[in-house]
């Protein structure tokens, strides 16, 4: 397996980034969501190279085959480690691509290292620009709606994430957009997470203002949204985004729940894809 060093973590240690790079030319870098890793980019990764572009997919901290240190899940830090992996693969021209708890990631890569090496960038089912209701930011969602997950963890983490997934997926009793066998790979996937990490990145996205972030972008901006996202309702993330992104191209998915980089991969492919060739 291939590893970038980022970090060092609290001990002096480097963290190794677990990553996948495959094909050749103008480079997208793909960032997984909650509580995945970079697998969970499977029809991307077996999609988008065939196309003349390079794609490169690396996990978090904490989750997958990466690393797993006991604090760093910030999203300083987190945006420090999408550096380490720009700067050590000397990548330039970058369209930078965040799934759910990633387009945080992208948001404050962009504010915090200036957008260095990257042309573009595509928010997919994004938790930005700020989910959590406070006084300021009253279109965000109540600290009710986060509750459950704490609890959820802290309880029984295989179940509660048993249970995330089918909404994640838009699964119920009349709707299946997703094999049983997906949501066991799925699961297989989140299980490699640490708790600690799952916990500490679920706070993160949860509590952290990124429109402030989103205000310093001004390279093309791509957002994606499913109508039906029931993790990450569209209306506290993606129909806001172009308040704080004005020339944010926002394309809504109809029918589409949050995984939507699943139940939508075609779709998704095709518009990534002419995203990075200057096409949408």
């Amino acid at each position: 397996m291939s590893y970038i060093k980022a970090g060092p973590d609290a001990n002096g240690h480097p963290v190794k980034l677990h990553y996948t790079d495959l094909g050749q030319g103008a480079p997208i870098v793909l960032i997984h969501g909650w509580p995945l890793n970079h697998e969970s980019w499977e029809y991307q990764l077996k999609e988008l190279p065939k196309h003349g572009v390079r794609v490169i997919a690396y996990t978090r901290r904490g989750f997958g085959n990466s690393d797993k240190p006991w604090d760093g899940y910030d999203y300083d830090t987190l945006a420090d480690d999408l550096k380490a992996v720009l700067d050590e693969l000397n990548l330039q021209n970058v369209t930078l691509v965040g799934f759910s708890m990633a387009g945080g990631e992208v948001a404050r890569y962009m504010s915090r290292h200036g957008g260095a090496r990257v042309s573009r960038v595509a928010f997919v089912s994004a938790v930005t620009p700020f989910l959590l209701k406070t006084a300021d930011n009253p279109d965000g969602a109540p600290e009710s709606a986060f509750t459950g997950i704490f609890e959820g963890l802290e309880k029984d983490r295989p179940d509660f994430m048993r249970s995330f997934a089918k909404k994640f997926y838009g699964v119920g009793l009349i709707s299946h957009p997703v094999s049983d066998a997906t949501l066991d790979w799925n699961q297989s996937l989140v299980m490699l997470g640490s708790p600690r990490a799952t916990e500490a990145c679920a706070h993160s996205f949860a509590e952290t203002d990124f429109r402030q972030d989103l205000k310093t972008i001004k390279v093309p901006t791509l957002v994606i949204h499913g109508d039906q996202d029931e993790t990450v309702p569209i209306e506290v993330s993606g129909a806001r985004m172009q308040e704080f992104v004005p020339h944010a191209t926002y394309k809504v998915y109809k029918g589409a729940p949050h995984g939507l980089f699943i139940t939508e991969k075609d779709k998704l492919n095709e518009d990534i894809m002419a995203f990075a060739a200057g096409k949408a």
